[in-house]
């Protein structure tokens, strides 16, 4: 049992009461002054800890302290009386195994009658693998008119490999394309596959082929440039230690990534050698400011973010009629890109009167900070916020590159990035690939297996499938 003082102390957990008050005071100098230190350690516990407001990052914030989720409201799952939805097993099966009949019940262990029906039962597994090492045996010929000995093409590696396509594409995929780490890709080819490889050669055959494959990677970066709408962001990478960005630019069709020192116009200006004649979609990061495209468009889903959090810190009055009124704004330009049953007379005039009424916030005055901000905000990004209302094809949202960055995410959080350029180089230039092949609906594995047998034979790599 603890002195009255410090049972004072222990009830101490948010604001005081008048009675509480009065009841340290009577306890005298000992218990103010240990009440007041304790009250001051706890709000700068509040201010400077992990969970210091909605913008924390969600890994800093315990479990125990995050906010309980809002139940959705329908049932998750499709609705009731739907077609019912099974996996389709392969064609035929490449196995038969006829068991043959009981002897005894394997329950009671009497005797049983002799079968009169069958049943059949597909079952699907792996079957234990193992590399297929190829010999090839190269005849060599003299040529008189060439003056030297010649051969047939080989072109199932690449010149002087031992290691064949199938094998440095499946890899690859697996570290660049699901986010596999070096050692896990080496795991599974050694415990699952039985081919022992070190961790540096599997690098040097990724290096290769992200340098055979650059015409791609180059290509790739042409189509996104001369897209209509395109969706951009950027998020940190370490480049042997060093803060660097990999930037992403993806339209629904390829996906572009590059990583650059920096995160301003100077890694804008090397992508954009220029003007871009579509509709670029960002947040609201400056830089962006620095592309010259035909139209921007900035994402509403980080602006009505935004709202939230700052809804749950400031509660002022000249703060909540602000935001009422944003918020009412950007929902009402959602629900018109919703209605596709007005007539373009209506749509117009609807969209005239959004503009007026973004320009009469966008010169609101208050003497609050986050109203000055937001307000700030709106007269610098004016042009930006309802683009989506005068193009079909352009969303109100920048979520599908937040999408396409994500596999990046992971994947740093697993492999920790790179060490040198030319990784940096090869990992821009796969992770680009892959997830283009992706989003085309091509089988990766095919796909660059053929093209590199084309590479082989011919010395020039086929254009990107379409």
């Amino acid at each position: 049992m603890g002195t009255p003082v410090e049972e004072v102390i222990k009830r101490l957990g948010g604001p005081l009461s008048h009675e509480q008050a009065e009841a340290i005071w009577a306890q005298g100098k000992e218990a103010v002054v240990l009440a007041l230190m304790q009250l001051s350690a706890q709000a700068v516990g509040s201010d400077r800890g992990p969970e210091s407001g909605p913008n924390a990052p969600p890994s800093s914030v315990p479990p125990y302290a995050k906010p309980r989720r809002r139940r959705r409201g329908k049932k998750p799952g499709a609705k009731s009386g739907h077609p019912g939805r099974r996996r389709v097993s392969s064609a035929e099966p490449t196995r038969h195994i006829k068991h043959p009949p009981l002897k005894r019940c394997p329950d009671c262990g009497g005797p049983v009658h002799a079968p009169t029906r069958y049943r059949t039962r597909t079952i699907e597994d792996i079957p234990e693998v193992f590399p297929e090492l190829t010999e090839h045996t190269i005849p060599r010929q003299w040529c008189p008119a060439c003056r030297r000995e010649v051969e047939p093409v080989v072109d199932e590696a690449m010149p002087k490999a031992v290691l064949g396509h199938g094998l440095v594409t499946l890899s690859a995929w697996l570290h660049y394309g699901l986010g596999v780490t070096i050692s896990q890709v080496n795991s599974v080819l050694s415990h699952h596959v039985h081919l022992e490889l070190s961790q540096g050669g599997l690098v040097n055959a990724w290096q290769r082929l992200g340098e055979v494959l650059t015409p791609w990677y180059e290509q790739i970066g042409e189509e996104v440039k001369g897209s209509g709408v395109l969706h951009a962001d950027e998020t940190g990478w370490r480049l042997n230690g060093v803060l660097h960005w990999l930037w992403c630019f993806t339209t629904k069709m390829a996906t572009y990534y590059m990583i650059n020192r920096s995160r301003g116009s100077p890694a804008l200006n090397e992508f954009f050698t220029e003007a871009f004649d579509g509709v670029l979609i960002t947040d609201f990061w400056s830089a962006y400011g620095a592309v010259s495209a035909a139209e921007h468009q900035a994402c509403l889903a980080h602006l009505l973010r935004e709202l939230k959090h700052l809804d749950e810190k400031d509660g002022t009055a000249q703060w909540r009629a602000f935001s009422k009124k944003l918020r009412r704004l950007l929902k009402d330009g959602l629900r018109l890109k919703a209605r596709s049953d007005l007539s373009s007379a209506t749509r117009e005039r609807r969209t005239r009167l959004i503009d007026r009424r973004l320009m009469q916030l966008a010169a609101w005055e208050s003497p609050n900070a986050n109203v000055q901000r937001l307000v700030k905000r709106l007269g610098r990004y004016r042009d930006s916020l309802f683009t989506f209302l005068d193009y079909e094809a352009v969303p109100s949202d920048n979520n599908h590159a937040e999408r396409e960055i994500r596999p990046a995410v992971i994947m740093r959080k697993n492999s920790h990035c790179n060490r040198s350029d030319a990784g940096a180089q090869t990992q821009a230039v796969l992770m680009s690939i892959y997830r283009t092949l992706k989003a085309r609906g091509r089988e990766p594995m095919d796909t660059i297996v053929a093209a590199l047998k084309t590479y082989v034979r011919t010395g020039t790599l086929p254009p990107l499938p379409q």
